[in-house]
């Protein structure tokens, strides 16, 4: 589309991206320590049960929501199945409205029917704009009318600064939307749909023999992370709602504006970590560092960045060097080239990602998961989740078929803490 037909919200708001991302681009190039100011345009996190702001930055910016418009849809969909308006076996009616959404989208076809329970997924991880809009004009009778009602529930929920005009995201140049706003509806989906809200933690869903995977890919690489929905046009950038919960506490967080889907998920990682009580670890895109005998290694101050990001970062963050099986697994680990998918600060979170990861590898039936637990003089113990017996070849396949699904792992050779990184 050339630039003389956008809208003029929209030819304004482009080029203030265009600036914030050569900005983003000098600062990266000018000083490494400087470049998480650049990653999004705004954020916030907060406790989702005492409603404490725990860090904000430019938190009541207005900006395109993009899909997490979604959000709301869904709290519409929620209040309709606790009061019987809608129940999750029910078909709707998919209309030629529906059926012509721009992507992303499910594919329905105009005239056929559609359970509330695949619509409900299909917009939970394919953000799936058919999908939104067939639950809007079942609700409503037409996608305006319901635009309408979302913004109502917006005011009702204290979010005096979001403005709704479709149920999906799509580009709409006056429907804007705050980082703040979408923290409180955020909380509002946990505080008041309880039973629902664990729709947000589907990683994956199947529909029309196809499978589709959750935007979210923190979901499989931040310890405590389940939901809730990611967003993205162009005039919007990278945006991201998310929750998660360590130690019986839900933190949410919000950040508008990503300059990638990367590192929108680093501004969040740090964010959220910071708020669990980590450390602040600056910028977490840190390289290694190559000694004069060749050897390869990380300097601290990457592997404290790098341990704030993934179970994958944090197991090269904290290398063993007196490895012990976890209670679990004991017994002499396995000779032979092993794949790490996951490092914890508890044991049971280090065996659910194990096997979890290894109920999504094929041909892993005579594969055994094992974790290894820290040593008693580790500084910062980490129980590292593992699928073991490969060859080379086999674990550096296994690994890229893992990773295709969005889980983070790593190859780890015999006898060694990490040899190659397989993402």
């Amino acid at each position: 589309m050339r630039w003389t037909l956008w809208p003029a919200p929209y030819r304004r708001f482009a080029f203030d991206r265009f600036c914030i991302a050569l900005a983003g681009a000098l600062l990266l190039l000018a000083s490494p320590a400087l470049a998480r100011v650049a990653r999004t345009d705004s954020s916030i996190v907060v406790d989702a049960d005492s409603g404490e702001v725990l860090s904000e930055h430019n938190a009541d910016a207005r900006a395109y929501p993009a899909s997490l418009t979604k959000m709301m849809t869904l709290y519409l969909a929620f209040e309709a199945l606790e009061r019987g308006d809608l129940a999750l076996d029910d078909r709707l009616t998919v209309s030629h409205r529906a059926a012509r959404q721009a992507p992303s989208r499910l594919g329905l076809r105009e005239g056929q029917t559609v359970l509330v329970h695949d619509l409900i997924l299909g917009m939970v991880t394919k953000s799936a704009n058919d999908a939104a809009v067939v639950i809007a004009e079942a609700l409503a009778g037409s996608e305006p009318v319901f635009a309408e009602r979302m913004t109502q529930k917006a005011r009702a929920l204290g979010m005096n600064d979001t403005t709704y005009r479709d149920a999906s995201g799509l580009p709409n140049p006056y429907q804007l939307t705050t980082a703040r706003d979408l923290a409180r509806l955020a909380c509002a989906l946990y505080r008041d749909f309880p039973k629902e809200y664990a729709f947000f933690a589907t990683e994956e869903f199947t529909y029309g023999g196809e499978t589709f995977l959750n935007h979210n890919h923190l979901m499989q690489s931040f310890e405590g992370m389940d939901g809730i929905k990611t967003g993205y046009i162009r005039a919007s950038g990278f945006n991201l709602a998310a929750s998660a919960v360590r130690n019986n506490r839900r933190l949410v967080g919000v950040v508008m504006g990503g300059l990638s889907p990367h590192m929108r998920d680093l501004e969040m990682a740090d964010l959220l970590n910071d708020g669990f009580g980590g450390r602040n670890t600056g910028t977490a895109v840190a390289a290694a560092k190559t000694d004069d005998d060749g050897d390869t290694s990380l300097s601290r101050e990457a592997e404290r960045a790098i341990a704030a990001l993934s179970p994958v970062g944090r197991a090269e963050a904290a290398p063993v060097r007196h490895q012990r099986i976890g209670h679990h697994h004991r017994g002499e680990a396995a000779e032979r080239w092993s794949i790490q998918v996951g490092a914890f600060s508890a044991e049971d979170a280090a065996e659910r990602a194990g096997y979890s990861a290894l109920a999504r590898l094929p041909g892993a039936r005579h594969k055994a998961m094992q974790v290894i637990a820290p040593a008693d003089s580790d500084k910062e113990p980490y129980f590292r989740a593992r699928i073991v017996s490969f060859s080379e070849r086999e674990a550096a396949k296994a690994c890229r078929i893992l990773h295709r699904k969005h889980v983070q792992c790593a190859v780890v050779a015999p006898g060694a803490v990490q040899q190659a990184a397989a993402n």
